[in-house]
């Protein structure tokens, strides 16, 4: 399952709304809506039934502040830029490679176990 949105067109905080939307999605995916790549990343994620987020970034407004925000969290300004838990993954053949290694899967795992242990402490 994924969903797609866009982030609130405020050129106020791109900063903010960039780091609350890794922090508040485990997968998040910022792609341009033709993006090659990202349709390769959504159907892996899709096939591993990861549940995910979209953002299309040539839907923003402040797309040029975005890119900044990107350059300086992940020292690039391609737009695909894919966040496993807060954590960069570098390119598409990361991602599959990842996958390939079974360290994707990994990921997802550590996340859901670590998840369900803090709700049964909660």
């Amino acid at each position: 399952m994924h969903t797609s949105s866009s982030l609130r067109n405020s050129a106020t905080a791109p900063v903010n709304q960039i780091q609350e939307a890794i922090s508040d999605n485990y997968v998040i995916i910022f792609s341009k809506t033709f993006c090659s790549y990202s349709t390769m990343v959504n159907m892996l994620l899709h096939d591993m039934n990861v549940n995910y987020k979209v953002v299309g970034f040539d839907m923003l407004e402040y797309r040029s502040q975005i890119q900044d925000v990107f350059y300086k969290v992940t020292s690039e300004r391609s737009v695909l830029k894919i966040f496993v838990n807060g954590t960069f993954i570098e390119s598409t053949i990361d991602t599959y490679r990842l996958h390939r290694e079974e360290k994707l899967l990994l990921l997802f795992h550590q996340y859901y176990f670590f998840k369900s242990q803090r709700v049964r402490h909660d």
